[in-house]
């Protein structure tokens, strides 16, 4: 798995290549003047001796002194400019592969097939899509840094120091592996625990969006105490995970720190044995060369510690980055690219023999069978659970239908685009939505229109008179200075479709949103904008379907009956019922 991710980042990195040879160039400036820091301090600290000139007095070679003074400024001059440089790179490569990675998994979500989205959180796939690439960022920028200047570090030490003393430097060789060594086998047992740790956030996430969301419905049904019951299980089962992934990952940086403390004390050690062993031979040991021996140590094993250090941030990132891909390669819906479009539609709609189902073993719709032609107006009534919104998701493309086909003038809406198709629909839901943004932008999201024409469709809707109430009219930003009624909202959806005037209709219980009152002149707009329009009515009043050109009435996935509403009470069947349950006492009469 990890194995799969890093390759998986690795050709995300490769368009910045060029970024990523000066980040390596800006890590070797940065390094060199580290490395080359101490080896001068060490020769400066051999010119600290007094030496007798011609007359017998006592003096110190200055001139030698300012050399090396010199060529150690011009070390932290070269290691700040690295520094400089490679945190910049740094920053440049992690965030555009933020960007990119972010841009992706929101295309992603629009290419889903419904059945995805339907069937999890939205607060999980929010918390993929914001934690989780932010987490996966910070470590890839974290990372880098820790890769090129720490590799550089270790490879320029080791050189300089087998040049220096191959027998001081045989002994960092030889012990220091051992932290790297307890480094790895930690972080192999760490990566399940943040991966479990990063599943538990975005179930925490889902359910803290979904109880915000119906906080009305849970308020009305005082069910706070049971939600803090629930949140405090998750909260806690995420407090352990992390602990968990954290505790064993924190043990690193102790056991490196050991390793390299044991490293220190034994270049100490055998550098004042070697001092001392070859004092007055032709290349002494000295004491400028051991203060630089053990900075070199320091330097040296500083990598590892800092390795070490980010192994919980990099674990992290990687099985953050693991579910931030596992979602970007979902598989897509079907495509419909090189499908033409459908063109000049008069709206005559035919279902043949369809059959769909949400789950395999659970059938829902089966051999069904409707044949509508343009300008009807079709109601769809029956219990809840019947199918009525499935028919109309079947009719979308929402999704595909398992057998049999759907039709529009003559046309498989599978042999031509989902653009197309939902183009000539209008569609109004019971359930609203209204982005943030003014009344104007939320009106106009569906055509390019008028101020005449977007005024005209709002007083045709009823909605006029209100907006103008809001703080800045049409221009008042939804959600921020202007708070509106369900009512008031599913209003302002019903002008949006009477704008961009499909030649079909889709009205999923529009008007349930809506005060009796005003719920009449709406049906009036409505019936004035589905002249000449085929439309599909799914409604539980069914006092507003009676002028149905058609009325299908549906039980358990079937079409049990269909006619007229005049017909289907006569006939005394399924309907009849239905429609004189919703009147107290018998009271309806047909009309």
């Amino acid at each position: 798995m990890k194995g799969s991710t890093l390759r998986k980042i690795l050709i995300r990195l490769k368009p910045y290549t060029p970024w990523l040879v000066l980040t390596m160039a800006a890590a070797i400036l940065s390094v060199a003047g580290q490395i080359m820091g101490p080896y001068f301090i060490g020769k400066a600290i051999d010119g600290l001796v007094y030496t007798l000139n011609a007359a017998g007095k006592r003096v110190m070679d200055f001139t030698y002194l300012y050399r090396y003074f010199l060529y150690i400024g011009l070390c932290i001059a070269a290691t700040v400019a690295g520094q400089f440089i490679l945190s910049l790179s740094n920053n440049r490569i992690a965030y555009h592969v933020l960007a990119e990675v972010r841009r992706d998994a929101f295309r992603k979500i629009e290419v889903l097939p419904l059945s995805y989205i339907d069937n999890r959180a939205y607060g999980d796939v929010s918390s993929v899509i914001l934690a989780d690439a932010e987490q996966f960022s910070d470590g890839l920028l974290l990372g880098f840094t820790q890769l090129f200047t720490g590799a550089a570090t270790i490879l320029g030490v080791l050189v300089i120091m087998f040049i220096m003393r191959w027998e001081v430097a045989l002994v960092v060789l030889l012990v220091t592996p051992l932290s790297l060594l307890a480094a790895r086998f930690i972080a192999s047992r760490t990566y399940k625990m943040f991966r479990a740790q990063a599943e538990a956030r975005g179930e925490q996430t889902a359910f803290a969006d979904e109880m915000i969301a119906g906080l009305k419905v849970v308020k009305a049904y005082t069910h706070e105490d049971e939600n803090e019951h629930i949140y405090d299980g998750l909260n806690e089962g995420l407090r352990k995970k992390s602990l968990s992934a954290l505790f064993f990952s924190s043990t690193t940086n102790p056991v490196t720190r050991f390793v390299n403390s044991v490293v220190y004390a034994l270049v100490a050690l055998v550098g004042a044995f070697l001092a001392i062993a070859t004092a007055g031979t032709a290349a002494p040991f000295t004491a400028g060369n051991l203060t630089t021996f053990l900075s070199y140590s320091n330097q040296y094993t500083k990598p590892f510690n800092e390795i070490s250090e980010v192994i919980a941030e990099f674990q992290n990132a990687l099985a953050c980055a693991a579910r931030l891909f596992a979602f970007i390669e979902e598989p897509e819906e079907s495509s419909d690219q090189g499908l033409p479009a459908l063109e000049a539609v008069k709206g005559d709609v035919e279902l043949r023999d369809v059959s769909f189902s949400y789950q395999k073993d659970r059938p829902l719709i089966q051999d069904m069978n409707i044949s509508v032609k343009a300008g009807m107006r079709v109601a769809i009534v029956g219990p809840t659970g019947c199918g009525k919104t499935t028919l109309i998701n079947l009719l979308m493309r929402f999704y595909d239908v398992d057998e049999g086909a759907i039709f529009v003038d003559g046309q498989d809406i599978r042999t031509v685009t989902r653009q197309s198709l939902r183009e000539n629909f209008g569609m109004v839901l019971q359930d609203t939505w209204l982005k943030r943004a003014t009344v104007r932008e939320n009106l106009c999201m569906g055509t390019d229109c008028t101020e005449q024409e977007m005024i005209n469709a709002t007083l045709a809707a009823h909605a006029h008179a209100f907006i103008l109430r809001l703080p800045k009219g049409y221009d008042t930003v939804l959600g921020e200075e202007g708070n509106l009624s369900e009512g008031q909202k599913q209003l302002l959806c019903i002008a949006r479709v009477m704008l961009c005037r499909p030649p079909m209709l889709i009205l999923d219980e529009a008007t349930s949103n809506i005060d009796t009152r005003t719920e009449l002149l709406v049906q009036d707009a409505f019936q004035k904008l589905m002249e000449g329009r085929t439309s599909f009515v799914v409604a539980h009043r069914l006092s507003t379907i009676k002028n149905a050109d058609m009325i299908l009435v549906m039980k358990d996935g079937a079409i049990i009956e269909r006619g007229t509403h005049a017909e289907l009470l006569a006939a005394g069947g399924f309907y009849r019922t239905l429609y004189f349950a919703q009147f107290a006492n018998g009271e309806a009469r047909p009309e």
